[in-house]
């Protein structure tokens, strides 16, 4: 498929490449003063937040040292099931580092919830999370979200490293699918 048809199935565009470019710079830089002086270490959620993480950690000012997990609580359906499962753990120790969770999208909050209580069981001295998009309308789990790119409806959205059925992670925007693509 090529990048006119991905486009062809996109119901409208939440935002451009400009805007994500501008709020991933200020990001970093609130991450940048609020450990200044310190090491962080970026914890990228895969494969979604893997174009958010790369952007994210160039705009950082500080060290920063990068690992990925990769969980699962959907499957192959757009809504979770409330499962999550560790498919891919981190490499390095975290015990008393700096830990950001870098995570592409936040809706029932239940992943990034479980993930939390999980990385600051492994002696985490500071944890925090920063999203690009928070979907707040679905929040089943309350969490707390510390650097939050953009807040979006409650709208099936790809782009930016964000997929339905593997498509359109490459597309360097963010917009929301028509309905008839994915079936809702």
């Amino acid at each position: 498929m090529d990048d006119a048809q991905m486009k062809q199935d996109l119901a409208r565009v939440l935002f451009t490449p400009e805007q994500i470019k501008s709020r991933v710079k200020e990001l970093g830089q609130q991450i940048s003063r609020d450990f200044a002086g310190e090491e962080v270490v970026l914890v990228g959620i895969l494969k979604g937040a893997v174009i958010f993480f790369a952007d994210l950690a160039r705009e950082i000012s500080l060290p920063v040292r990068m690992d990925f997990m990769a969980i699962s609580s959907y499957g192959s359906a757009t809504k979770t099931s409330g499962v999550v499962r560790i498919l891919k753990d981190l490499d390095k120790d975290i015990t008393g580092r700096n830990v950001i969770i870098v995570e592409d999208i936040v809706d029932s909050g239940m992943s990034l919830a479980f993930l939390k209580e999980n990385l600051i069981s492994r002696g985490a001295k500071a944890l925090r999370v920063c999203v690009l998009l928070d979907k707040p309308e679905r929040r089943r789990c309350p969490i707390d979200v510390d650097y939050r790119g953009f807040e979006v409806p409650d709208e099936f959205v790809v782009g930016y490293g964000m997929d339905y059925a593997e498509r359109y992670r490459e597309l360097p925007l963010i917009g929301v699918l028509k309905p008839q693509v994915y079936g809702g």
